[in-house]
């Protein structure tokens, strides 16, 4: 996402894609959001799946996902507030009012027309309300099992896609909160019960299913160019979901071995531990460092990236970690320390 913003700066005129080819792919950030979207619902799913499907209580949930992920959001948000309000706003939206501060502060922010101060924000709001249906999803598994979960929840996507071009209203809803991220939460979902499956099952090329269904998709993309997948990425989204699912069923099971000792490396969990503190707040730092360094002492187009992408990654990754330091890792152990404290003592290993 830090490249795709960068590369949205340096290259003005999306959706259509004016970058050399070595730099055009950068214009689909947006498909970060699916690989997180699946992953989310892959990750929160692997503990239930093993118990049938079912959560520890709806509360601890609740609480759980709370601690991880509003502390380090509302510091984020006066982060990128105080960037907009005393810096510059982010570009094309103005500057934050009184009713950005609410809707972002109620995570209603892809739902409630508003003045933003951060652009990535309206996928944490989808996310929040994601862990709302979440309960509701594995509750369908349990009673009609995880396909008719999957078909039910894309079939409702699938017909508000259909509808959207012709009724004016739900065609906003469409861009402003794109639906196919509760398909492909689901996708992500299902796709966890394959960890606890039966030696045969997890046994399948996973790798090799996620790059033939991922193939067609990108020769497609690479056919048709960026204005016309940017123009359908709810059909592009829902086609990439079932590759991510199944590259992560596999890396989950271990394979490709090369892909996961390269995951498994210590810089890369290292930015996997303030990958969440990289999402909040990088978007402020590409604004302030292109605006104020970079736009009219350097020519736009590949000088421009270049450059602004040489400033940008190292200050972001750095911030990153010290914000995360702040906001994200004493929350991470309170709600560790939380869920081993509400273990039965048997299952700390404890003594009766």
């Amino acid at each position: 996402m830090v490249v795709n913003h960068v590369f949205l700066r340096a290259f003005p005129g999306y959706p259509v894609n004016r970058a050399p080819f070595w730099a055009g792919w950068f214009i689909y950030g947006r498909f970060a959001v699916v690989v997180f979207i699946v992953l989310s619902g892959f990750s929160l799913a692997l503990s239930p799946a093993r118990h049938g499907w079912r959560l520890d209580g709806v509360s601890r949930f609740a609480r759980r996902r709370a601690l991880r992920i509003l502390p380090p959001y509302y510091a984020a948000l006066a982060f990128s507030l105080a960037v907009a309000w005393l810096v510059v706003p982010p570009p094309g939206q103005g500057v934050p009012d009184a009713k950005s501060v609410v809707v972002n502060g109620l995570l209603v922010q892809n739902l409630v027309d508003a003045r933003t101060p951060d652009q990535s924000f309206w996928s944490i709001a989808v996310e929040a309300q994601l862990y709302v249906a979440f309960p509701l999803l594995l509750l369908m598994v349990r009673r009609w099992g995880a396909i008719v979960m999957v078909a039910t929840v894309t079939l409702v996507v699938a017909t508000v896609g259909i509808l959207a071009p012709h009724v004016s209203r739900l065609n906003v809803f469409v861009i402003q909160s794109p639906p196919d991220l509760a398909a492909l939460f689901a996708v992500g979902v299902v796709s966890a019960g394959i960890v606890g499956a039966s030696a045969a099952r997890r046994s399948w090329p996973w790798a090799w299913l996620a790059l033939a269904a991922a193939a067609p998709v990108l020769a497609l993309i690479a056919w048709r160019g960026s204005v016309w997948t940017l123009d359908h990425l709810l059909w592009v989204d829902l086609a990439l979901g079932p590759a991510v699912a199944c590259l992560l069923a596999g890396l989950a099971t271990g394979r490709p071995a090369p892909v996961v000792r390269l995951l498994d490396t210590r810089p890369l969990r290292s930015l996997g531990a303030s990958s969440y503190s990289l999402y909040l707040t990088h978007g402020p730092i590409v604004v302030v460092v292109y605006e104020k360094l970079v736009a009219g002492r350097i020519r736009q187009g590949v000088p421009a990236f270049v450059v602004t992408l040489a400033l940008v990654v190292p200050l972001t990754i750095v911030f990153a970690r010290v914000f995360a330091s702040a906001f994200e890792t004493p929350f991470k152990r309170q709600r560790s320390r939380s869920a081993a404290a509400l273990q039965p003592s048997w299952n700390r290993g404890e003594s009766a």
